[in-house]
């Protein structure tokens, strides 16, 4: 997640088999010359003609026996584009009028499950099947989904075809608990930690990658603080060298209830050591997900290294999804991400030199050099910028509907690249401007950190246990606006909408409702769930210099 030293990250790089003086495929050190790192994204090439991707994927990821009593679902993107991004075919429209419909049908080893007609251009539409025909098994079922165009006017039946996968499992061991994906929004649903019964509830996580040695290892009533303070996940820093201690320290985190991502950053490469860990621990009800690549796209570790250990982490367990985070603005993203369900990010752009590297004193440009936050200007839109192009290239890959984003707030600083740490206000602003871009859980480097920033983020893990109705619903309806460095996210459920905003200047800041169709008079009825510096009067939001609020507007 940050690095120090030369040596550091030599020794990184040796142990794992990379080029020692690179990152993210850039050399830094004033010896070495500049060389384009490649892999960037590729644009897509633009078409003359319009295109349909046909997507579709299965409503909840895993489905299991206690689901088959009630419908599941199935849900299918269809839009049409001028960009050749993935699974785009032509397709042919009228020239004049509604363009109708497609008849989508979906189907595994040629038994339908699902039909139903589907709007062109239209976004997760859900076609309801029955689990009632399939038997539970450990491996995923190979899905086809189909959809016949039949243009007004027109006698020729157009085609299309795409291919997903429906993980329908057997009931897990007693004891074990399940994290199931939500793919209408991505959230995250659980059981409680403890593992003694309840429902499933979304989980928006909130919480720090945490020192191990030294800190949780030696100290189990930390836990018991973490949980206090309101925190609903743990992600404890490896190595593990003391399996006593780690045991001791995941009984405690079912004891109190707070959620466990498990860490495999320096032995994910180690399919040995994978399936020991993965197995150590699959069976704690606290388990809510692991987490393998630890910035593989800044150790250039080899392109297929979070794929096939996905794949592996799948064939041991199955009932948890796997995450990771990416360093890099742009540095083979799809190989990366390809091997996860959920990809972060680790914008960290507090404190920093963005054109000049205060560690290696040479300079950062896209082709060269280390500055701490990769082609970055030293900006707060640096972190939305990321978001936003990372949520571009999961389209274009077609991923809109499988994979989750989340993000890693700066919660250090005054070592290396970064001079300062950021205040409390900062640390607030970081995360709820990467929600406002799509990020469903915030999970930050790292703790123990400043008290600032400790009682700051667990304010805002506290909020979000009411706002995580709005954002993690599948019912809401969601605008996103920015006014003057303001970045507000409108999430909409019935007659309620959540209004989450963040100034992003070093000045006080206002945004005025009246400037959104229909919450000027929401306003006259609102309830403030999140205060890092922000209030609202009549219809008007006042920020203090880099602060934010979070208001429940109407009945």
């Amino acid at each position: 997640m940050i690095r120090f030293a030369a040596a550091t990250l030599t020794l990184v790089a040796l142990v794992q088999g990379t080029a020692a003086d690179t990152w993210c495929g850039k050399n830094y050190m004033a010896s070495d010359p500049i060389v384009p790192p490649g892999g960037q994204f590729p644009i897509p090439a633009a078409s003359s003609k319009p295109l349909l991707a046909l997507r579709c994927a299965p409503v909840i990821k895993p489905y299991l026996p206690e689901d088959a009593s009630t419908l599941a679902g199935f849900l299918v993107d269809t839009p049409v584009t001028f960009s050749e991004i993935q699974g785009a075919a032509p397709i042919e429209l009228p020239e004049h009028g509604a363009p109708g419909e497609l008849l989508v049908t979906v189907t595994v080893d040629g038994h339908t499950l699902a039909k139903g007609p589907v709007a062109l251009n239209a976004s997760k539409v859900e076609l309801p099947f029955s689990l009632g025909s399939l038997k539970p098994q450990s491996k995923p079922f190979d899905v086809k989904c189909a959809a016949t165009y039949l243009a007004p006017g027109t006698k020729k039946a157009q085609t299309f075809t795409a291919s997903t996968s429906l993980s329908y499992l057997p009931d897990p061991p007693d004891g074990r608990s399940v994290t199931k994906m939500d793919l209408r929004t991505g959230a995250l649903l659980a059981k409680p930690a403890t593992g003694k019964g309840g429902a499933y509830e979304t989980v928006f996580p909130v919480g720090f990658y945490t020192n191990f040695g030294g800190y949780l290892a030696s100290n189990l009533s930390l836990i018991d603080e973490i949980k206090a303070q309101g925190f609903t996940v743990v992600h404890p820093i490896p190595t593990y060298d003391n399996l006593t201690a780690l045991e001791l320290m995941i009984e405690r985190m079912e004891q109190v209830g707070i959620y466990l991502m498990y860490d495999m950053r320096w032995t994910y490469m180690n399919s040995t050591a994978v399936t020991e860990e993965v197995n150590r621990v699959k069976n704690s009800p606290a388990l809510l997900l692991w987490y393998t690549g630890d910035e593989p796209d800044g150790t250039s570790d080899p392109l297929d290294a979070t794929s096939s250990t996905y794949d592996l982490i799948y064939s041991l367990d199955g009932y948890h999804p796997v995450s990771l985070v990416l360093n890099c603005e742009n540095y083979f993203w799809t190989d990366y991400t390809a091997g996860t369900d959920i990809v972060m990010q680790d914008t960290y752009m507090v404190g920093i030199n963005a054109t000049w590297s205060t560690v290696w004193g040479t300079p950062c440009t896209p082709e060269y050099g280390d500055c701490g936050c990769d082609n970055c200007k030293g900006e707060f839109e640096d972190i939305s910028t990321r978001m936003d192009e990372f949520a571009q290239r999961r389209f274009i890959d077609g991923w809109e509907l499988t994979k989750a984003m989340w993000t890693v707030p700066q919660g250090f600083g005054g070592d290396s690249y970064w001079d300062r740490e950021p205040t409390g206000k900062e640390f607030v602003l970081q995360s709820v401007l990467a929600i406002n871009h799509g990020a469903l859980g915030v999970v930050s480097w790292n703790a123990p950190t400043t008290d600032d920033i400790t009682s700051s983020a667990a304010a805002l893990s506290k909020s979000l246990t009411v706002m995580k109705d709005f954002i993690l619903s599948p019912q809401a309806t969601f605008e996103h606006v920015v006014a003057d460095r303001v970045d507000v996210g409108l999430w909409t459920v019935g007659g309620r909408t959540l209004v989450l905003a963040t100034n992003l200047n070093y000045a006080t800041a206002h945004f005025d409702l009246r400037s959104v169709d229909g919450l000027a008079l929401k306003a006259l009825l609102s309830k403030q769930v999140l205060d890092s510096g922000a209030k609202l009067s009549g219809h008007v939001i006042t920020l203090d210099s880099v602060g934010t609020g979070g208001f429940i507007l109407g009945l």
